[in-house]
């Protein structure tokens, strides 16, 4: 981030800004530090939250890129979905398909 923050002030970067509190943003989102703990942590309330309740990498790339932004970001959503236990049993795709459907017998 260092080297953003010094193309910032080299007006290199004109996506990026720093506030007045030191706070570096792309356009109007977040610029996440390369913190791997920080990350998880928000990958793990866009994912389990009971709002969002494991949502695919495409659904939960788009609610957080909103807000946040950091490089490579789509493809780090998308890696840890995928090693989501409970998105892995429920997935459609996983499911058994239904059976053909049978005719009742009419009661006389």
């Amino acid at each position: 981030m260092a080297h953003i923050r010094d193309e910032i002030n080299e007006k290199k970067k004109a996506c990026f800004r720093l506030d007045d509190e030191g706070v570096l943003w792309f356009k109007n989102r977040l610029v996440v530090p390369k913190d791997i703990e920080l990350r998880k942590k928000i990958l793990d309330e866009a994912h389990a939250s009971m709002f969002t309740m494991h949502p695919g990498s495409n659904k939960m790339y788009q609610d957080l890129k909103q807000k946040f932004w950091w490089t490579r970001m789509k493809r780090e959503i998308a890696k840890y979905v995928s090693e989501c236990d409970v998105c892995q049993r429920v997935k459609v795709d996983h499911l058994k398909p239904a059976g053909m459907l049978q005719p009742l017998a009419v009661p006389a």
